[in-house]
């Protein structure tokens, strides 16, 4: 067998889990930009995206992206509008949880936007419409079956 010549395979591409995006400034959009919540995956690097103007455009993700910040749909991005094309956009960054509650709360968001704060995330509001959600089966009812 031939020896290995490489400086290491797919865990040296990974990296370290560097904690880089821990406390990061919040960075707001500028003209050409626009927020959009991610409405689905559809491979080869690619998104559909729901923006805050009403538009539903075709992502790109950026290939500084690409395999290190991971997008899945609900996600709130960052996208530069394309001056060719309306329909298509670039992303340019991906909002942790907390940074799109931020953008909520500073009015940069619009109040229907639906916040996707992963599992049971919003279910959270809803403490008071759990007893609608809830059937109490007698025991005579289950007999009649």
């Amino acid at each position: 067998m031939p020896k290995n010549k490489g400086k290491g395979g797919k865990n040296r591409k990974r990296g370290k889990n560097e904690a880089d995006d821990e406390k990061r400034e919040l960075v707001f959009k500028e003209d050409g930009q626009e927020y959009a919540q991610v409405l689905r995956m559809l491979g080869n690097g690619r998104c559909e995206a729901m923006c805050i103007d009403g538009t539903k455009r075709l992502c790109h993700i950026r290939g500084k992206m690409h395999k290190k910040v991971w997008i899945a749909a609900g996600d709130i991005i960052l996208v530069g509008l394309r001056d060719y094309q309306d329909d298509k956009a670039d992303v340019i960054l991906k909002y942790m949880p907390d940074e799109a509650r931020l953008l909520k709360a500073y009015g940069e968001l619009p109040d229907n936007t639906r916040l996707n704060e992963g599992i049971g995330g919003g279910l959270d509001e809803e403490e008071d419409g759990d007893a609608a959600d809830y059937i109490d089966f007698e025991d005579e009812d289950i007999d009649k079956i």
